[in-house]
């Protein structure tokens, strides 16, 4: 008789407990408006300025308007020194060749140069000095001109040109780009000193470099006792503006 009430009430405990464990607690309303999407970042910086893509940053200058200059091949000359020593003689003395198969054209902008429309080259199959069996060495071995013709120089910079560009005058500039001799490019510097004519340009232009520069073999001929490693190219060239 007293064992059935303390069943009852164990079970009427342990059903409470259950109920009271798996009811879940009253939810909190959420807001209507999401804080965690709709409310916008704030910052201190101000907003940035959209950039349209058709507005240049820098306007090209004054001297946008190209200038043409074009060689004149027969009032212009390239040439090597190479200073040497021959066989019977005490003193060195230079190897000099020379050729009038340059051509060559230069665009400017102001005193900028236009790298893409400029180009000089020399025909090195031309070369000619005073020594038959030095000119026949240095077209075979030195130049291999059969396979590589032309030096080719592409001026890309030129500094100390005063712009727009003078109409008269005596001026002195270098002259920056890139020379290929054979297979190889160098990039190398002209001493330029001009004199304006009107429409013509009057130049001598001077660089110098190493034979191994350009892996460049050094002329080797019998009456030949010694070359200087030092190749001096020099041109003389007219230029008349377009």
């Amino acid at each position: 008789m007293h064992r059935f009430p303390a069943r009852i009430a164990w079970f009427l405990l342990i059903s409470i407990g259950l109920i009271a464990c798996g009811s879940p607690a009253t939810p909190t309303p959420l807001p209507s408006t999401p804080t965690s999407v709709a409310t916008p970042v704030v910052s201190d910086q101000p907003s940035p300025t959209p950039v349209s893509p058709a507005t240049p940053t820098s306007p090209p200058g004054p001297g946008a308007e190209q200038t043409t200059f074009i060689v004149v091949s027969e009032e212009s000359e390239a040439r090597y020194r190479v200073r040497e020593q021959l066989v019977g003689f005490d003193l060195p003395n230079d190897a000099v060749g020379t050729t009038r198969a340059i051509t060559g054209v230069l665009v400017m902008e102001g005193n900028r140069v236009v790298a893409e429309a400029s180009r000089f080259q020399v025909d090195l199959r031309t070369l000619t000095s005073d020594q038959s069996r030095r000119d026949n060495f240095i077209r075979r071995n030195t130049l291999q001109a059969d396979r590589y013709p032309y030096a080719v120089f592409v001026p890309r910079e030129v500094q100390g040109l005063p712009s727009p560009l003078p109409t008269s005058g005596e001026h002195a500039f270098q002259l920056i780009g890139d020379l290929t001799v054979r297979d190889v490019t160098r990039p190398v510097t002209w001493e330029v000193t001009a004199r304006v004519e009107g429409n013509r340009v009057i130049a001598q232009a001077r660089t110098q470099f190493a034979f191994a520069d350009f892996n460049l073999e050094q002329p080797r001929v019998p009456v030949v006792l010694s070359v200087d490693e030092i190749i001096r190219l020099e041109i003389d060239a007219v230029l008349q503006r377009q």
